[in-house]
């Protein structure tokens, strides 16, 4: 195991054992935010597989993808996976509600038949296509949260299956824990508040810029390969982050 791997993995441990903000606790009774509602569904379900979209992955070639003989694009909406991430209010202490949508991932094809995930996003009363990511991450993890919402920590790139107050890791990244650990839910914001509490906006470290200040829409996207070294720069709660010592290998995408 690497250093830098030790390292994430202790300071995970570490953080879970005390949370020492005097915020809310972490609740089984508490959901995520923005979960699509069948009216959403519909609308992701027309947008994703409308003419644009389709002509978009018509277009869209990954370099060094291997393409598939007399493929044709396509996307499922059929198949629709939330993606949430972690709050800046809960990271801090000061909600219970774990996470928020962050994007529903529609497993596709690009005309020259190699795997992709369009991202579906809400903006204002709409949905709209934001990118067309390599590969079917969202899917094959969704699979593995075997019905639990699944939770993406973009600044680690890990991905959580939780189910009430149990948080499970799929695939953990550079946080030293195992696909299979569980944590409970207190124990997770615990380890994020060990984290990324400094960093939230407001913070000293937002304040001199240290990370490049507010970032906007960016948002780092899943490794090409689970348990690659995660894509940064991140952002959470707006602000934009770096993790000391990570390597850039991102995930490639089409926006």
């Amino acid at each position: 195991m690497s250093m830098l791997r030790k390292a994430m993995g202790v300071a995970v441990l570490a953080g879970a054992a005390m949370l020492t903000t005097g915020g809310a606790e972490a609740s089984a009774a508490s959901g995520p935010t923005g979960t699509p509602t069948a009216a959403d569904s519909a609308a992701i379900g027309q947008v994703t597989s409308g003419p644009a979209t389709l002509g978009r992955l018509a277009k869209t070639k990954f370099p060094g993808a291997r393409a598939a003989a007399a493929a044709q694009q396509a996307a499922d909406p059929h198949t629709q996976v939330p993606v949430y991430e972690p709050t800046a209010a809960f990271v801090a202490g000061k909600s219970d509600v774990p996470a928020a949508l962050a994007y529903v991932a529609v497993p596709a094809r690009t005309g020259d038949g190699a795997a992709a995930t369009v991202w579906a996003e809400r903006q204002g009363p709409a949905w709209t296509v934001v990118n067309v990511a390599s590969g079917d991450f969202e899917r094959r993890y969704a699979q593995a949260a075997a019905g639990g919402y699944l939770l993406h920590e973009p600044q680690v790139n890990a991905w959580y299956a939780v189910h009430g107050d149990a948080v499970t890791v799929v695939d953990g990244s550079v946080t030293g824990l195992a696909a299979g650990t569980e944590l409970s839910l207190a124990d997770y914001r615990a380890a994020l508040h060990e984290r990324y509490a400094d960093k939230l906006p407001g913070s000293a470290y937002d304040r001199d810029g240290a990370g490049g200040g507010y970032g906007g829409r960016e948002r780092a996207v899943p490794a090409a390969e689970p348990g690659d070294v995660p894509a940064l720069p991140f952002v959470i709660g707006g602000v934009l982050v770096l993790v000391a010592g990570a390597a850039a290998v991102p995930r490639l995408r089409r926006r």
